[in-house]
């Protein structure tokens, strides 16, 4: 007689083959289930390299572009600083090295010292003024009032016209004699000013136009900005008794910063730059007044029967290396913001 507790005889397949024991069903079964994207070993992804091809090909255009238009470009022109380039060995490529005594001959010029205090002023005179108007007119659009996208549309001409377009009519309005400034200064019973040809006054006369045309960006972006910041926020503001002040400070503004940031790096760098809309308006003059780094280095290098071409690139080096010092200064501000 069996007892109860004796272990019943383990089910044999159809076949008659006794089944796998547990530890090696298991086993199995692991090397079957794979994680999704897992191949199995000894198995290579099929068109992999065909992938890769793919992307390269994509990529491509793009690394032509920047070596053609940038990478070289840069070479070059770190190159005509250290030589001593004239015109005969510009044709010829035999310039001999002379180091970074480019840098002292432009550092020691006379002129130096009023271009960078002058790009000093222009830059940030143009980033404040550019960056508070187009701050208030972001907040005046945000209203939605009626015919607010039409003047929004409006607000851009400026930043769509060519510079050539801008400064030239920037010239005609402050001509001394014909300008239209002058006109309404003199129906006020105030006299003509000089404003390109004063050596007062031609500095913040380019500075001038180049506010107006850098605001519709400012405004652009500052309004993106704006809509992204959620609604509810300031209605919980006032529900609180903040005023309007307060929430545009307290809550507003803080919540602008990374955009407001991004904005005036931008404006910093491209104002830096600026050269059509001094030299449409004043050719760097009188007298130097208005001459800027970058004018400078034009006329180093272009501006003259006998071109100064190593100096006029060491000018331009200097500006793409103050460019490169305040790009690495935002990226280490946000990067504290962000740890913060």
């Amino acid at each position: 007689m069996r007892h109860a507790t004796e272990t019943p005889a383990a089910p044999t397949a159809d076949d008659g083959r006794e089944p796998a024991p547990a530890g090696a069903a298991g086993g199995a079964l692991r090397r079957i289930v794979r994680r999704p994207g897992q191949r199995a070993p000894g198995k290579s992804a099929p068109g992999k390299s065909a992938g890769q091809w793919t992307a390269w090909a994509f990529l491509a255009p793009v690394v032509i572009y920047l070596l053609a238009f940038y990478a070289y470009p840069l070479y070059r022109n770190v190159d005509l600083s250290l030589r001593d380039y004239t015109v005969r060995s510009f044709v010829q490529g035999d310039a001999p090295f002379t180091g970074l005594a480019n840098y002292a001959k432009a550092v020691g010029d006379a002129t130096f010292g009023p271009a960078l205090w002058h790009t000093v002023v222009f830059t940030l005179v143009s980033l404040a003024f550019q960056f508070t108007v187009g701050l208030a007119l972001a907040v005046f659009f945000t209203r939605h009032f009626r015919l607010s996208a039409t003047l929004r549309a409006l607000f851009l001409v400026p930043w769509l016209l060519p510079l050539i377009v801008s400064s030239s009519t920037w010239s005609w309005m402050l001509n001394s004699d014909s300008g239209v400034v002058n006109a309404v200064l003199h129906t006020f019973g105030i006299g003509p000013v000089n404003w390109l040809t004063s050596p007062d006054w031609s500095l913040w006369s380019v500075t001038i136009a180049n506010i107006w045309i850098g605001i519709p960006f400012n405004l652009v972006v500052l309004y993106s900005g704006l809509q992204a910041i959620p609604s509810h926020i300031h209605e919980a503001a006032a529900l609180d008794g903040a005023s309007g002040w307060q929430r545009f400070w307290r809550v507003t503004f803080p919540l602008l910063r990374p955009v407001s940031a991004i904005t005036l790096l931008l404006g910093l760098v491209y104002t830096l730059k600026v050269f059509d809309i001094i030299w449409i308006m004043t050719k760097g003059g009188p007298s130097d007044a208005s001459t800027t780094l970058a004018t400078w280095s034009y006329r180093l290098g272009f501006g003259n029967l006998l071109p100064s071409f190593g100096p006029g690139a060491a000018v331009g080096n200097l500006l793409i290396v103050i460019a490169l010092v305040s790009g690495l200064v935002y990226i280490r501000v946000q990067r504290r913001q962000a740890l913060a």
